[in-house]
């Protein structure tokens, strides 16, 4: 089962997709797929509603596919977490979790334009695994703990523009990473019981039908469960909160590629998650 929002911005519908490709409207269950949704056991009965059959089937061509999580209360994101992108940047492995954020209005569909900000020298691209809270996490003391804290995973681009994150104000990352449309979500929202390990899916990023970047989550410095268990001793993670684990080698940053232009097309994929696509635009 994959869980997605279709519908013109500010006017999403919850939807269910079926193995078989047949996607279901879920409007009967939940009004929306938020964090309300998540901590009210939303998936099991959005599972439930489609394995009893009572979701009526969708003729959903032509919708605009949106973010598949509602206005997330907060967007954390873990910097350099994969060892050949830190390499790439100049910097040696972190000994801790590298942390920022985002701000939650960065979200948009897996197939929005994305919006060069006005004076970007640097523009650059991020595929990520994005993790979805499920159950609030607080003072986590296990990895078990830690997956179990989670609802689900779906592809992030976390775009970057590097002048303002590293140059312009003397490396504040957020400067850098809250440009309007800097986070493409999605296409779905995929249960983390129907992902598997979570620290085997290749991730692959692409410009204008060009390779970029190609790894693997194994080659992460710091797990998913190590990160939300962290996460969890320094913050209060809610449902529907989004976690941005990390980018692998292959970015404009690294010197190998050019940053991004207006009408430059950016892809970003991950094994059994979706790909999503986006079009460069100018602010």
């Amino acid at each position: 089962m994959e869980l997605l929002r279709l519908g013109a911005v500010g006017e999403e519908r919850p939807y269910a997709r079926a193995t078989d490709g047949t996607t279901y409207d879920l409007s009967s269950v939940t009004a929306d797929i938020d964090g309300a949704f998540l901590a009210a056991d939303g998936i099991a009965r959005a599972r439930a509603a489609l394995e009893a059959g009572s979701l009526p089937a969708a003729d959903v061509e032509g919708l605009r596919t949106g973010a598949p999580i509602a206005k997330p209360a907060a967007v954390v994101c873990i910097g350099q977490n994969y060892a050949a992108h830190a390499a790439e940047s100049g910097a040696e492995p972190p000994k801790e979790p590298i942390v920022f954020f985002k701000h939650p209005n960065t979200v948009v569909g897996p197939y929005d334009d994305v919006l060069v900000p006005r004076d970007s020298r640097k523009t650059d691209w991020e595929v990520e695994l994005a993790v979805v809270i499920g159950k609030t996490a607080r003072y986590l003391t296990s990895d078990a703990e830690a997956l179990a804290c989670i609802a689900g995973y779906t592809v992030s681009n976390d775009v970057s523009e590097r002048a303002f994150q590293l140059e312009v104000s003397g490396g504040q990352w957020s400067k850098g990473k809250c440009c309007e449309t800097f986070n493409p979500l999605g296409p779905v929202l995929v249960p983390a019981d129907e992902v598997g390990d979570p620290q085997a899916l290749d991730l692959k990023s692409f410009v204008n039908g060009e390779p970029r970047q190609a790894s693997n989550t194994r080659d992460m410095i710091f797990s998913v469960a190590a990160l939300i268990r962290d996460l969890s001793q320094y913050m209060t993670l809610d449902p529907g909160d989004i976690v941005n684990t990390g980018t692998p080698e292959g970015v404009a940053l690294s010197g190998r590629f050019p940053y991004l232009a207006p009408g430059d097309v950016v892809e970003c994929e991950i094994q059994g998650l979706g790909r999503q696509r986006q079009e460069l635009r100018q602010a």
